[in-house]
């Protein structure tokens, strides 16, 4: 594990900030119709970038840049709560923030 358990903590807040607040994306990808094709992988790539956003956001806070592997880290991650936040944007009422896999 490379980054922190701090700024892994965050990130994974803000994942859950996201998925709880799915909805409100999901709303927003559907202004773009139709522009987009798909309104649920507009919404998660509009959730992810918010995250990703977030993550650099931390370490600038912190006067650092994120190394090559921070990054392979986060992708990582993200890649493990994917289902959740997609299930999030199809099905916002079936989520419950437990559902979230174990960390590694």
């Amino acid at each position: 594990m490379v980054i922190s358990k701090e700024n892994r903590d965050f990130i994974d807040s803000l994942i859950d900030y996201y998925i709880n607040e799915s909805e409100s994306y999901k709303q927003i990808a559907e202004n773009f119709v139709p522009e987009v094709e798909s309104v649920t992988d507009t919404a998660f790539g509009i959730i992810t970038g918010c995250v990703y956003s977030g993550f650099l956001q931390a370490y600038q806070n912190q006067q650092q840049s994120p190394s090559l592997e921070d990054m392979k880290e986060f992708n990582q991650i993200i890649k493990k709560r994917a289902p959740l936040i997609k299930k999030s944007i199809l099905n916002p009422s079936s989520i419950e923030i437990s559902d979230k896999p174990d960390q590694a």
